[in-house]
């Protein structure tokens, strides 16, 4: 496989499970491989959540133990097993406009800009959500545009949308979720989110006019990226925090290739860039702009 990680040793994790399903020998190899796939770290204190899905993944081979997996995961049978295991190990934690201030600035700030540069002429735009998880960041993406751009029909307006996990990404693509996760929105985000279906119902679905504005993708941020760009805005939120600070500048200079001059870059809240980049400034929270 090719990759811009640079590759670092797994962490070591010092003391084996105490009931003995998952040793220091498999923690580690796990970690290792996971690491050498995905650029994932993952840390000491998700040792217990790592047991409980990889036992997941040893139920549905029909193997026995843990040990048995990772000798599984030596074979050359095991390439098809490889998209399941990271499947297994990510979390996928996000909200319906989650950070709202991140879609303020995009509504308010670049979205007007935008439209004003590139109507009448069927002028271009492209946002990428690259670590979309279940969908609810790539619909709150295009709610937003869609409502800052109005009834305009003389854009080619357009999101990529892309997760790693493939389990995930189908959820995304059905756009389907419980009616309770739109229930707790302000009644402002409900109505630019349009759904579809009446009250009563245990699950309702974005609108087919938002849904067609997303192209749902499979993509590891350490491999090959097919796209050539530009995009006018990246969001990368809560998805640094997984990565050891080289495969984040890696990464981070990967994204500002495919920015356009003057597009701009979303972080998640608790992130940072892995340091100083002389194409970025930061003009907002966890909100950076590209400057050549």
């Amino acid at each position: 496989m090719t990759t811009t990680a640079v590759q670092q040793p797994a962490p070591s994790f010092q003391a084996a499970f105490a009931d003995g399903s998952l040793t220091r020998e498999d923690m580690n190899f796990i970690a290792r491989l996971v690491y050498e796939q995905a650029g994932i770290v993952i840390r000491e204190h998700k040792e217990a959540m790592t047991r409980g899905r990889l036992a997941r993944r040893v139920k549905a081979l029909g193997l026995n133990s843990v040990s048995e997996y990772c000798a599984f995961l030596k074979t050359p049978q095991a390439a098809s097993e490889m998209p399941e295991l990271i499947n297994a190990v990510t979390t996928n934690h996000t909200a319906f406009f989650r950070e709202r201030h991140h879609f303020d600035h995009l509504g308010r700030e670049v979205m007007p800009r935008l439209v004003q540069e590139r109507a009448g002429r069927r002028g271009r735009i492209r946002i990428w959500s690259s670590a979309c998880s279940s969908g609810e960041e790539a619909y709150s993406i295009a709610a937003t545009c869609r409502d800052a751009m109005g009834s305009r029909s003389d854009l080619d307006f357009r999101i990529l949308a892309t997760d790693i996990d493939t389990d995930i990404l189908a959820k995304a693509e059905a756009g389907i979720y419980p009616a309770e996760q739109f229930e707790r929105l302000p009644a402002d985000a409900r109505t630019m989110l349009k759904l579809e279906g009446g009250a009563g119902r245990a699950e309702t679905r974005i609108a087919e006019d938002l849904r067609r504005l997303i192209s749902f993708k499979r993509l590891n941020l350490i491999e090959r990226w097919p796209m050539s760009g530009p995009f006018d805005v990246i969001f990368c939120r809560n998805v640094f925090i997984y990565f050891d600070t080289q495969t984040k500048a890696s990464i981070l200079d990967r994204f500002v290739a495919l920015l356009s001059p003057g597009g701009f870059l979303y972080l998640g809240h608790s992130e940072s860039l892995p340091q100083p980049h002389p194409q970025l400034r930061l003009i907002g929270r966890t909100i950076y702009e590209r400057t050549a």
